[in-house]
């Protein structure tokens, strides 16, 4: 492409300038090839003309166009250079306020100096299980991508922070860190998650300090291993440092700090504890005070040292090691104001009794003389002697420091070892993560050896950096199939060489300390002599002898060789090390300098062996009788051994980058820098990425991601099935340079300014698109306003016409006449004149013209002689010329046509011996009889359409013609009216001027008579004014006093109605709240009971040993396999056996249970009395609202007062349970040894009783057999579920809500008092019900009717022999399928043809059942037989009536007994097992359950607790209760994943409680049965307490139902409402960079929309078809929708690439589909739309108008649900898809957050998608009665018998 083609006119570019780095300014006027100046505009308006330069002619970089402005991702721009990168950062910084961006594998983290809302644990929890590309860029999003790479990797991952002093390395590692502890969490119980973090504040007290650039500045560089097993849970972690900057000790700048723990102890020096170290303020020790600024704003250094104890505490180093090491510390202060004098010039003294000398001492446990001895002199060795050396005062001091330094530097060391044991695991290590926060690349005035150092390590770091990058390019085109072009890129092995080869900077430095008398300017000339000519990257300062520079990668540095020798020799006084070592008083103090391996735990354990090795910089450690050799390794030569294993590390792992930018010197919040940033990312790498990208394809789209962007550059003919095609021939069209672009497996990769050329394209089309719209727009506007104004026009024209017409009429009379007279004179007048002149000029031209005749006709013969004579001449001449031409012409042409004559016979003879000849001849005839035959056709054609034309013309001829006719024959007759009128108007002239006359004669008289009546009427008038003034007066008083009465009224009502609502809607707050916090109490006593549960397990599995013949099955049986058998009378002799014991076990579990039940039942009680109470008190307020309001408020808040007391006291006592609980489940694992060792003793029995039955209960989990009921109960069934389908429940559930359990009791009688009225208006509707009613019991006569003959049918094949009998039932089977076949024509063929093939299966899987059942019979008729032939014949009777059932007992005729019996079931005691068994355990809601009765299993069970009332048995009615209610728990706890289950047994629970209230015989739920149903109420026994533990069940169950729906939801919810573009074509799809990007496109196996509808249609029809209550179906729904949107606009607020005005179109349209669904299940007043209006506001916040003051004003008062941090978080990341919208500005963010400035609300920025709605269960009666239920027999309950 051209660069005419780009830097054209309106194109923006980047200018350098000295001040911003980079300007933007535009071309004004296109740039030709060999220009040598670009005329520009700024955007301050200014012009400029920018010179190129003559040598190279490069052209400034060219602006990335607006819409890809503020991208996540640095590679997404078009143009990638330095200044699109600079602008990009600035722009998310300081107008967005994001501080990440990613860089290709980059992430950028610039330091915003303020806190951030954005490291919560609900944004943690957002972005774990996240793709990287998926989120905005975080450091959460990093730490993700390597937890991620880890586990499906299965490598080991490094992420690398680094950056400038104070650019947030250290707390970007934090975080990175406590991501992983958030989201692995620990496998042990030992917390190694909360160690990891606790060694944060530890290494921050005693490497962090104050510098000037940074309050927190990490002054060491450490590597982070955090340990992962094969589960992937934290299991420990290790720690390398490097290079610690002990100069700090010794010697701080202005405004900077010590190490902070050195303030934190001065800070904490009042403590008792620390009274011994004689500590003081920081301000009284010379190596804290030297930076003049002890105090850093915002921190308390006493608060940290707390913070930094319990660290230490939890890091397992004890109280005696803490104080240990705050000795050491303090002992390093004073030692630092250890005064040293001088003696004379060589010597030097401290004065004796020096007071902090002597605390040293005594803090060290070392003997003042040999300390303050060696302090000032020193010992000389030689070959022969060893002597000792006074020295001078500089030298002691240096001394000093140094011995200072090197105690810190050894209790530094010794610090991190221990953090690393403590951190150690004994698990195995299967993996790790490093985190690396190392120091940045530095220079500064005056550089040193740490900065050499820390350069030299910045090296390393950017050359294994560069390679990593190169090789993510290299695998990505070779991935993609692209030829592969070697990328120049920086290579600084050079620069490395230089510093670490041999004869480098550091071999040379390390020689030179070898040597005697070496020193730092010898050391220098070396440095020049080796490589001043040898290396270009070495250089000499000119005015310098003592320094030299190295180019490194950022750039070039200077250091001063000052203090190299010395700083790299890191000597210390051996003799003064020996005094401390053999301090005896301080064990530490000798740990310190012992060896390594020497070393003992503070915890007290040995270190572990095998474990990772430590890397530090410190000295290796010789034996202990070679104290001399210690210090010879050099620090340069530990660094770089170190800095080289820790390469070794990095290139063995998956390294992820974090580069941390400081945006201004000044610590400002959010103020950027240019300068500043370019140099850090020079420095950092950033910019080199971005020229390897660069030097490449950097821009790559998906064939699909293509297609859809740039879909509107293509024509209709272009687009082919195939989509790389259509992209190959569009782009071959586009983009003439087949260079610029290149076509991979899945993607197309760009050159840099490829993707904004397109743009440019796309733009243009769109644009000109635009403008066409607005064309016809305007069009259509401009002629709506031309039609109007020529409406208006036309009409005033008609009045003006018509006025103008009429003066025109009147004119034209009056001149009329006057033209007539004027007409006749005038004609007289010409007439005489006329004739006159006629007679003299008829005489003169009679004259005239014969003359001229005469003339003429003697020239116009002599014209004709000559002409005649000219004609005979010119004729001969011809006639001889032409006879001669012809001649000539004849003579050749015969000539010519001989010769061509002859040719043409000889190939006429060769042609004509060939049939093609005449072909050819044949041939040409038809084509020109085809040509005659379309020319005749096209004459015809012409002359058809002539004759019409000529035909049409006479017709309008005619009509013109007879228009003009008719024209003609009215103005004729106007002409006549005319006429008549003249002569009518002079009449009437006539008779009008004699009414004149009377006219005048009359008024005379009438203004007589005026003036009399009007001075009547004056008088009147003035009366009546002043009657009416006194009526309005007496009006207006009567009014103002009404206006004062309803005033009064009206405020007195609305006062009392105000009070009423307040009060009515706190009360239902407080009940909510309290409803919800007992749901909470209630969820996590569920979880405390299954916790116990499993700790009996453990328990039993421990101590219990099987008796001898006891037969259970492993509970690692599954619930499909079945290990039971019902054949032999052992079996059922054992599960008698068994079932009482089930019996005695679950009545003990259920008695504490039954115990705290009651307790908190009274306590309820007592709450509903309060509650009467108030009731009562507020009737007496409604009866006397004359009284005090205020008297009023204070006794309503002594009563609230009072019942918080009370809730006080039930939540203290269930406290109080809870702590009895966890005793009682402590002493048990405590006692759990005593157990087995006492058999006999009562714990070992409740034990053993506890093991027993856990083992019984794990016997009844068995298969469930899968097998339909009979025809019968299916008609039932659908009778009845018509029924309660037609049923008019709606009143009956509006006075349920507040019956039950009287939930709202605190609703006023004024209230109550609507309810009344509502009641009379509901009677009417229930009239019209009762008419339908009727129409159905016909319905339901007719099924009874066929029930009947049904049931004939039934006892007749009972009668039948087996084989007949399921003939027959097959045979009836068929007939009747046929005959609903034939009469019921299928509405949906489909789902009829599925429920035929269900009853067939059915069928089949009866007979096999039937099979089953007949061979068990035969083989009980085998042993019945062996039996009698064996025993005598008065043993019979002792055989159970079970095994005397005998076939032809049973084909009893059940429709004769059926009105006798009372809905009842009886059992017996030892079938109760089997009852829970069949009915709980083994029943599966997708197989038997499906076509049962809703509800079924609750009315069985409520059956069989009826017969146990009736019998009055009370120990059967609490062992049925309590079998059923752990059963239900059970099988929940087995299958509580499974939605249908748990949905299933929710129902039946609920379904059993409204059993329990409707029968339980209490007005006011019996008001809702019919008489029979009122008989059969419980009669004997008060189950209210039993009720509530149901209701508690139910609860239970409704949690968890709520948990496994949200885990199928979730995965759904982002893919399906936010990704997926429902309305295809309207979000565009922008260019991305190397970070993966969300298809829009439904791929295979993507969530969309219609998965979510399909899923929630899925959980509506479950819960129908157990027929769950209306109601709490309503709260399922709500609950699930308030799932959807909280999900959905949690990641809305964390995508920026998902705000946008497109995205917000396609969100409203999600969320209008889920509506339409609600309305589809009549589920809109459930309030799950209420929840989704959160995610409906910031969808329509993403299409406003932002702009001026009244958008903001309408943002405000639309977006009332949102908080203000959703709203400025969703307007700071709108982001343009297209290039016609624009940005938020900063000005109307701010507008934003100044008007929302006063609310209150909570600053979270995510909902909490955890929350559960509190639920309630409102009564449900049923209308079925008990005694027509039937038992189907697939459920296996032959023992229950009907009473």
């Amino acid at each position: 492409m051209a660069a005419s083609e780009l830097y054209t006119k309106y194109a923006r570019v980047w200018i350098p300038d000295s001040e911003e780095v980079w300007r933007s300014a535009e071309l004004t006027k296109d740039y030709k090839q060999g220009d040598t100046v670009l005329h520009l505009q700024l955007e301050d308006g200014t012009d400029l003309e920018h010179k190129l330069d003559p040598k190279t002619k490069n052209l400034p970089h060219l602006r990335n166009p607006d819409i890809l402005v503020g991208e996540n991702d640095l590679t997404a721009l078009s143009y990638l250079h330095e200044p699109a990168v600079l602008h990009n950062l600035k722009v998310r910084f300081i107008d967005s306020k994001l501080i990440y961006t990613y860089c290709g594998i980059v992430l950028v983290a610039i330091n915003p100096y303020e806190t951030l809302p954005i490291y919560g644990t609900d944004i943690i929890n957002a972005y774990s299980g996240q793709n990287m590309g998926d989120m905005d860029p975080h450091i959460f999003a990093v730490a993700e991508e390597a937890y991620k790479q880890m586990a499906r990797d299965e490598r080991n991952q490094s992420i690398i922070v680094s950056g400038e002093s104070g650019a947030g390395k250290t707390v970007s590692a934090k975080y990175a860190m406590r991501y992983f502890a958030t989201v692995s969490g620990s496998a042990s119980e030992a917390n190694v998650e909360e160690k990891v973090l606790a060694s944060n504040p530890i290494m921050e007290a005693i490497g962090n300090a104050k510098t000037t650039r940074n309050d927190n500045s990490s002054r060491f560089g450490k590597y982070i291993e955090i340990g992962f097993d094969k589960k992937y849970h934290i299991i420990g972690a290790n720690m390398r440092t490097y290079l610690l900057e002990k100069s700090r000790v010794v010697f701080q700048a202005d405004e900077e700090r010590n190490y902070h723990v050195f303030y934190q102890l001065c800070a904490s020096s009042h403590v008792p504890e620390f009274k011994a170290l004689k500590l003081g303020s920081a301000d009284v020790f010379h190596y804290t005070k030297q930076g003049r600024n002890p105090v850093i704003d915002g921190v308390d250094d006493a608060k940290e040292m707390s913070t930094t104890r319990n660290a230490f505490t939890l890091l397992g180093i004890n109280e005696s090691y803490q104080m240990g090491l705050f000795q050491v510390l303090a002992a390093i202060l004073h030692l630092g104001n250890v005064d040293v004098k001088d003696r004379d010039a060589d010597s030097s003294i401290i004065p004796p009794n020096n007071s902090h000398l002597m605390v040293f001492c005594e803090l060290m446990g070392v003997a003042y003389q040999d300390m303050s001895h060696w302090l000032c002199h020193k010992k000389l060795k030689t070959a022969a002697e060893t002597y000792i050396k006074p020295i001078p005062k500089l030298q002691a001091i240096n001394a000093r420091d140094a011995l200072a330094k090197h105690i810190y530097a050894k209790l530094f060391n010794w610090i991190v070892d221990h953090v690393n044991k403590a951190l150690h695991s004994t698990v195995k290590q299967h993996s790790f993560i490093g985190v690396l926060d190392i120091y940045g690349f530095e220079t500064f005035e005056i550089n040193s050896f740490e900065q050499f150092c820390i350069n030299y390590a910045n090296e390393k770091l950017q050359q294994q950096f560069n390679m990593h990058v190169f090789k993510l390019e290299q695998e990505e085109y070779m991935k993609e199939q692209i030829p592969w072009t070697l990328i120049d890129f920086y290579d600084n092995q050079p620069c490395i060489n230089l510093i670490e080869a041999k004869m480098g900077v550091l071999d040379l430095l390390d020689e030179e300390c070898k040597m005697p008398k070496g020193s730092d300017d010898s050391w220098a000339q070396k440095l020049y002599n080796t490589h001043l000519k040898t290396c270009s990257l070495f250089e000499k300062p000119r005015m310098s002898n003592k320094a030299f520079i190295i180019q490194h990668f950022a750039d070039k540095v200077e250091y001063q060789c000052e203090g190299f020798l010395e700083k790299n020799k890191d000597t210390v006084n051996e003799e003064q090390i020996h005094v401390l070592k053999a301090s005896k008083k301080f064990d530490l103090l000798v740990e310190l300098f012992r060896d390594e391996e020497k070393a003992t735990s503070p915890t007290g354990v040995a270190p572990a062996t095998g474990g990772r090795t430590r890397l530090s910089v410190k000295p290796d450690k010789g034996k202990p009788d070679k104290s001399s050799k210690e210090h010879k390794k050099t620090v340069g030569l530990q660094f770089r051994n170190s800095l080289q294993l820790l390469m070794e590390t990095l290139n063995a792992t998956t390294p992820h980058y974090v580069r941390c930018i400081k945006p201004n010197d000044y610590k400002y919040a959010f103020t950027f820098d240019p300068k500043r940033a370019v140099q850090q990312l020079r420095a950092c790498g950033v910019l080199e990425t971005i020229r390897i990208s660069a030097a490449g394809f950097p821009s790559r789209w998906t064939y699909q991601e293509f297609f859809s962007r740039y879909r509107v550059l293509m024509k209709q003919k272009d687009v082919l099935p195939d989509k790389k095609m259509t992209c190959k021939n569009v782009l071959e069209k586009l983009v003439q340079d087949p260079d610029k672009y290149q076509f991979g497996k899945t993607k197309i990769f760009f050159r840099a300014g490829q993707v904004a050329y397109l743009e440019k394209l796309r733009a243009d089309k769109l644009r000109a698109a635009c403008i066409r719209i607005q064309k016809t727009i305007r069009c259509w506007l401009a002629r709506k306003k031309y039609l109007r104004m020529k409406h208006a026009a036309i009409t005033i024209q008609r009045y003006v016409r018509g006025y103008q017409a009429r003066c025109l009429a009147t004119f034209l009379r009056r001149t009329r006449a006057a033209t007539i007279i004027q007409k006749y004179q005038r004609m007289y007048v010409a007439r005489s004149s006329y004739r006159r002149k006629q007679a003299a000029a008829l005489a003169m031209q009679c004259i005239l013209r014969a003359f001229m005749a005469r003339q003429l006709y003697r020239a116009l013969l002599r014209e004709h002689k000559a002409i005649i004579i000219q004609k005979m001449v010119r004729g001969w001449l011809a006639r001889q010329w032409y006879k001669r031409s012809l001649a000539a012409v004849v003579y050749l042409q015969c000539c010519m046509r001989r010769m061509r004559a002859k040719r043409e016979l000889k190939k006429l003879k060769i042609e004509a011996r060939s049939v093609e000849h005449y072909k050819k001849l044949n041939i040409g005839m038809e084509n020109k009889i085809m040509q005659l035959q379309r020319k005749i056709d096209d004459q015809n054609k012409d002359n058809r359409s002539l004759t019409e034309r000529l035909s049409g013309l006479e017709v309008t001829h005619a009509a013109e013609s007879e228009r003009l006719r008719r024209e003609l024959s009215r103005l004729r007759c106007a002409e006549e009216d005319a006429k008549n009128s003249n002569n009518r108007v002079i009449t009437l002239q006539e008779e009008l001027e004699r009414l004149r006359a009377e006219l005048q004669n009359t008024q005379k008289e009438k203004k007589a008579i005026e003036e009399w009546a009007q001075k009547y009427q004056d008088e009147m008038e003035q009366m009546i004014s002043e009657l009416k003034d006194q009526n309005n007066l007496l009006k207006n008083e009567k009014n103002d006093l009404n206006r004062l009465i309803q005033e009064q009224g009206q405020q007195w009502t609305e006062k009392m109605q105000r009070a009423l609502k307040e009060e009515t809607a706190q009360l239902e707050t407080d009940l909510n709240e309290e409803r919800s916090r007992y749901q909470n109490l209630l969820s996590e006593h569920l979880r405390l009971e299954e916790k116990y549960d499993d700790l009996k397990e453990e328990i039993s599995l421990t101590v219990n040993v099987p008796k001898p013949g006891h037969r259970r099955t492993d509970s690692t049986h599954s619930s499909n396999e079945s290990e039971y058998t019902y054949n032999s009378e052992f079996a059922e002799s054992e599960e008698g056996s068994r079932g009482v014991e089930d019996v005695t076990k679950a009545s003990l579990d259920m008695a504490l249970f039954l115990k705290l039940q009651k307790r908190v039942t009274e306590l309820e009680q007592e709450k509903q009395g309060l509650q009467n109470e108030l009731d009562r008190r507020e009737e007496q307020f409604q009866r006397a609202r004359a009284r005090d309001d205020e008297e009023h408020k204070k006794a309503r808040s002594a009563e609230l007062e009072y019942e918080s007391l009370k809730r006080q006291e039930l939540e203290s006592e269930n406290k109080k349970l809870k702590h009895n609980l966890n005793e009682m489940r402590q002493s048990l694992m405590s006692n759990a040894g005593a157990v087995s060792a006492a058999p006999g003793s009562p714990a070992y029995k409740v034990l053993l009783d506890q093991l027993n039955s856990s083992n019984e209960e794990l016997e009844v989990r068995k298969e469930e057999v899968l097998i339909l009921r009979s025809q019968l109960v299916s008609q039932k069934e659908a009778m009845q579920h018509k029924e309660t389908m037609t049923e008019p429940l709606h009143y009956v559930e509006d006075v349920q809500k507040l019956g039950d359990a009287k939930e709202i009791s605190q609703a006023y009688m004024g209230l109550k008092d609507t309810n009344r009225l509502l009641e009379s208006q509901l009677q009417a509707q229930r009239r019209s019900h009762e008419s339908e009613l009727e129409a159905l019991r016909g319905e339901l006569q007719s099924v009874k009717e066929e029930n009947n003959r049904q049931q004939q049918l039934l006892a007749q094949n009972l009668q039948l022999p087996p084989e007949a009998r399921i003939e027959a039932s097959l045979q009836h089977e068929i007939t009747r399928l046929t005959n609903e076949n034939l009469v019921n024509p299928t509405e949906d063929p489909k789902a009829y043809r599925i429920s035929v093939l269900r009853r067939m299966i059915d069928l089949m899987e009866q007979l096999e059942k039937q099979d089953k059942t007949v061979r068990k019979l035969k083989k009980q008729l085998k042993v019945f037989a062996k039996k009698i032939n064996d025993l005598e014949g008065g043993q019979i009777e002792n055989v159970s009536p079970g095994q005397m059932a005998d076939e032809p007992i049973r084909p009893v005729s059940i429709p004769r007994r059926e009105k006798d019996f009372q809905g009842m079931l009886e059992y017996k005691k030892e079938d109760e097992l089997k009852l829970v068994k069949n009915l709980i355990l083994e029943l599966k809601p997708r197989g038997v359950a499906v076509n049962l009765i809703p509800g079924l299993p609750a009315y069985i069970l409520f059956m069989c607790l009826r017969h146990a009332d009736y019998i009055n048995d009370d120990q059967k009615v609490r062992s049925l209760l309590t079998s059923t209610i752990n059963s239900i728990k059970k099988i929940l706890k087995k299958r509580g994943d499974d939605f249908e289950t748990v949905s299933f047994w929710l129902a039946n629970t609920c379904r059993f409680l409204h059993c329990l209230k409707q029968y339980s015989g209490d007005e006011q739920f019996m008001k809702y049965n019919s008489p029979k149903q009122n008989e059969h109420c419980l009669s004997n026994f008060d189950l209210a307490e039993y009720r509530q533990v149901l209701s508690d069940l139910a609860i239970q169950i409704y949690q968890q139902l709520i948990k496994c729906m949200e885990n199928i939801l979730q995965p759904m919810i982002v893919s399906g409402m936010l990704e997926h573009e429902t309305i295809q074509g309207v979000s565009g799809v922008k260019p991305t960079g190397l970070r993966k990007r969300t298809s829009s496109i439904a791929d295979e196996g993507t969530y969309t929309l219609d998965s979510i509808i399909r899923q929630l249609n899925s959980f509506h029809s479950i819960m129908c078809q157990h027929g769950t209550d209306p109601e709490l179906i309503k709260q399922v729904v709500k609950q699930q929708f308030y799932i959807v949107g909280a999900v959905t606009l949690n990641n809305l607020l964390l995508r920026k690439d998902m705000c946008s005005w497109s995205k917000g179109m396609q969100i409203r349209y999600n969320v209008s589909q889920l509506e339409e669904w609600l309305r589809d299940k009549n589920l809109m007043v459930c309030g799950a739309k209420e929840t989704l209006e959160p995610l409906i506001q910031a969808a329509q916040l993403l299409q406003v108008k932002k702009k001026t003051d009244e958008d903001a004003e309408a943002i405000c008062s639309m977006c009332n649900a949102l908080t203000t941090a959703q709203i400025v978080k969703v307007l700071n990341l709108y982001t343009p898809v297209n290039a016609f919208e624009e940005r938020v500005s900063v000005t109307f963010i701010r507008t934003i957050q100044n008007r929302l400035r006063d609310r209150k609300e909570s600053p979270q920025l995510l909902l909490d998608t955890k929350i559960i709605y509190p639920v309630t269960f409102p009564f449900n009666p049923s209308s079925l009665a008990l005694e027509t239920i039937q038992i189907p027999g697939s459920l296996n309950l032959a023992f229950l018998t009907r009473v």
